[in-house]
């Protein structure tokens, strides 16, 4: 393939875990993919602890926006090579028909954006969010994609879903 690898990262809200998988597959993944997000029914604006978060790691904000998932079914659009939710709720929604029948998979991680508590407890509820999402954006974006059959590529997709990696020592 001579162009990178562009992958959608979906949620109900589109302004708290997706958009914060699109800014990580946009670094980790420079070159050979592209991260995109949307949302089912977007917010409209992205959480201010996300942006908040994002720019203490040296994150570019200005171009990141909350966007409905309509934007990539629609003629012209990117073709997506993987499409991943990350949340449950757009999980267990009808999505859209993606053009080029993109593989996909579910990477379910908690909603920071519900996080009860002080600011405190708040933004330590996104800085979780960002290590599981960071973890599994790293592990995909390391898969040697072009020696993988697209049923073992499905399957290591499914099972990022399910890493481990997400436990803190606490939560365990």
């Amino acid at each position: 393939m001579n162009r990178p690898f562009s992958v959608l990262f979906l949620c109900t809200g589109n302004s708290a875990r997706s958009i914060m998988a699109e800014a990580i597959m946009n670094r980790v993944g420079a070159g050979k993919f592209k991260g995109f997000s949307a949302g089912s029914m977007p917010k409209g604006l992205v959480h201010p602890l996300t942006i908040n978060l994002l720019k203490k790691l040296n994150y570019e904000t200005s171009v990141l926006r909350s966007k409905s998932w309509e934007e990539f079914a629609a003629a012209g659009a990117p073709v997506m090579d993987f499409v991943f939710t990350v949340c449950d709720n757009a999980a267990n929604e009808v999505c859209p028909i993606w053009p080029g029948q993109p593989m996909s998979a579910h990477w379910g991680v908690p909603d920071p954006a519900e996080a009860q508590g002080d600011d405190a407890q708040k933004a330590l509820a996104f800085a979780d969010t960002y290590r599981m999402l960071n973890n599994r954006i790293s592990i995909f974006t390391s898969l040697p994609l072009d020696s993988l059959d697209s049923l073992t590529l499905q399957k290591r997709l499914d099972d990022i879903g399910r890493t481990k990696t997400d436990v803190t020592p606490e939560r365990a």
